[in-house]
């Protein structure tokens, strides 16, 4: 186990090096000036090069790119151009919605597509399989903004039930703030449901077959045994690969899920620091969101040694 945990960290260290390089790179390599959109239309070239000089802009690429690192190394992830603040303090203010908003959102879409893709194996080529593999179908082709707009037309201007923005003010309870997020979790739950109602089906296809199966069935287990400690504890390291990378794709994706809730979020920041040239939020959230990426792939892999005791082996 020691060695598996650090050959994974060398890996880790490896990738977050890679992505740091592209990061730095592709930021840099962007039309638009930070300091000329900080300063506006009326700043002077003397304002813009002592606005370089100031924010260390003016210096080499690779001295920059080498400032950079050591900082990161130090747990500091730089200084907001236009935010005026530290990367992280930004980082923190922005994480709770979007954790929450991706926790919820996972969990509502692992109670959709399980059940459902369990459901569709067990009674393949039934009624009920043809529904629910038509809704699948469904849930990946409807534009996440559209669902949202559906939802806060039908529950939040009609019904009144929920809000239809934000995430409540500083002050008010945190159970009002996850208030905010019901809508929001709910349209990601259910669109990303889809590919877990696919993955489960085929991963129960596959077990259904297995000869351990017909022989729990020939021992006279009821088919609820068969299929729930049998079948489905077999299917799940397919399903937890999915979920889990699903998990992290919210977490640095949901950018338009937030925009159309104006949530306050990782991915409201992100591109607004993009339209603003903010290189060292660019950096340091996209920097955080890969290690993210890395740590949940990390934690999958052990989940299966939970799941499935012959890959410990």
């Amino acid at each position: 186990m020691l060695r598996f945990l650090l050959a994974r960290l060398g890996g880790t260290l490896a990738v977050l090096a890679i992505v740091a390089v592209m990061v730095f790179a592709l930021t840099r390599l962007a039309s638009g000036d930070p300091i000329a959109l900080l300063l506006g239309d009326q700043a002077t070239a003397e304002d813009i090069a002592q606005a370089r000089v100031q924010y260390g802009l003016d210096k080499p690429l690779l001295t920059q790119f080498g400032y950079w690192i050591k900082e990161v190394a130090q747990g500091n992830l730089g200084q907001s151009i236009f935010l005026q603040r530290p990367v992280t303090q930004a980082l923190a203010e922005r994480a709770e919605p979007t954790f929450f908003l991706a926790t919820f959102a996972v969990t509502i879409a692992a109670l959709i597509g399980i059940p459902c893709g369990l459901i569709a194996a067990v009674w393949r080529g039934r009624l009920v399989d043809q529904v629910f593999s038509a809704v699948a179908m469904l849930g990946a082709s409807v534009p996440s903004f559209w669902m949202g707009l559906i939802l806060i037309q039908i529950f939040a201007v009609w019904l009144g039930w929920f809000p239809a923005s934000g995430y409540g003010d500083p002050g008010v309870p945190f159970i009002e703030r996850l208030h905010h997020l019901v809508l929001p979790a709910t349209v990601l739950g259910m669109l990303n449901s889809a590919l877990i109602i696919r993955f489960t089906r085929a991963s129960v296809l596959d077990i259904l077959n297995e000869d351990y199966v017909r022989t729990a069935r020939s021992k006279g287990l009821s088919e609820r045994v068969v299929i729930l400690k049998h079948v489905l504890r077999n299917a799940l390291v397919p399903i937890v690969t999915v979920l889990g990378l699903t998990l992290a794709l919210m977490i640095g994706g949901a950018v338009v899920t937030e925009t159309v809730f104006n949530l306050p979020g990782v991915g409201n920041l992100v591109v607004r620091a993009v339209l603003r040239r903010d290189y060292p939020v660019i950096q340091g959230t996209l920097l955080v969101i890969a290690a993210i990426y890395v740590l949940i792939n990390l934690a999958i892999d052990l989940i299966y040694m939970i799941v499935d005791p012959r890959i410990r082996v």
